[in-house]
């Protein structure tokens, strides 16, 4: 009998997002063999605090940028590597950000992608890793008043929390996937200042019901729900770049109003499901378990919520 090999080799598109690392979400998520990295590691530009501490660093301080082409467009981009101290901000992490955000302004990419994956800041770099967070915000609001889409990307381990959860609120456009959770406040900070009788960070039920990514889309908070592939994302920010809302002052005060609607309509909810519940949809319950699939069609049938900038 004979026997034919099979390979058992997976294409970029088809890896898990959550899986992967930073640089090999790039694989797939950019035009074969365009991207080129800014500051690489062999530059050894490594944090300068990390010492003091007896912690390790990492050559390329945990942030990767740099450019290359999306369906033969160039962009800029920018991935956080979720499995070094979790992503988290410090002064070189977060500088290499603002310089691919700077540098946007004068190169005129057709869009900034940065993929989140993070804890917050480091609280090794307190102080640094804050600045950092305001700097970035500053400069996507410049980039975005260019007329430049600034578009998130969330689905790693770490989730985006902290800080990096200020970041995304200011990109044009998010996408989400089942693994992304997406929140200022992580479980651990909350349960920590208002008791496990708050909120549980153990329960990851109530931590994907409150914070994930089908929340977060069905809120408004996130522009698109995926599926955990590279390909999936790729998609959806193919769609994303050209839906990016401008960025002026009607902007900002028309996502104020829906935000300030979503408060008074939501405000006393006490679950997520309430939530869901409010929005028309009959059985909450079953929201989570259900497929990227099914879940499109949910959202199908729900009405669209006006959505703008953030």
């Amino acid at each position: 009998m004979d026997f034919k090999p099979v390979s058992l080799s997976t294409s970029p598109l088809d890896q898990s997002w959550y899986e992967a690392s930073a640089r090999a979400r790039f694989t797939g998520l950019l035009d074969a063999d365009t991207f080129q990295e800014f500051i690489g590691p062999e530059q050894r530009m490594m944090s300068p605090h990390l010492p003091l501490f007896d912690l390790p660093r990492a050559f390329d301080d945990g942030m990767i940028v740099g450019r290359g082409l999306l369906e033969e467009r160039p962009v800029l981009v920018a991935a956080q590597e979720g499995r070094f101290m979790g992503g988290a901000f410090g002064e070189i992490h977060g500088a290499k950000l603002v310089g691919l955000l700077r540098a946007a302004l004068a190169v005129k990419p057709a869009a900034v992608l940065i993929l989140f994956d993070t804890g917050g800041v480091r609280l090794q770099e307190a102080n640094a890793g804050e600045t950092a967070i305001a700097e970035i915000m500053r400069a996507i609001t410049q980039v975005r008043t260019a007329g430049i889409p600034v578009i998130g990307l969330i689905g790693g381990r770490a989730g985006c929390y902290g800080g990096g959860g200020l970041i995304a609120g200011t990109c044009a456009r998010l996408v989400i996937s089942e693994g992304g959770r997406l929140s200022v406040s992580g479980p651990e900070v909350i349960e920590t200042n208002r008791g496990a009788e708050e909120f549980d960070s153990r329960d990851r039920a109530l931590v994907w019901r409150t914070m994930g990514g089908k929340h977060r889309r069905l809120i408004g908070a996130a522009d698109a729900f995926v599926d955990d592939t590279i390909g999936a994302f790729r998609k959806a920010v193919l769609a994303a770049i050209p839906a990016a809302p401008s960025f002026d002052l009607a902007t900002l005060e028309a996502e104020q109003a829906r935000l300030e609607a979503r408060l008074d309509r939501f405000g006393d909810a006490r679950d997520a499901t309430e939530i869901w519940g409010g929005l028309g949809i009959a059985d909450p319950a079953a929201v989570p378990g259900l497929t990227t699939e099914g879940f499109d069609a949910l959202l199908a049938r729900l009405p669209e919520e006006p959505h703008h900038a953030r």
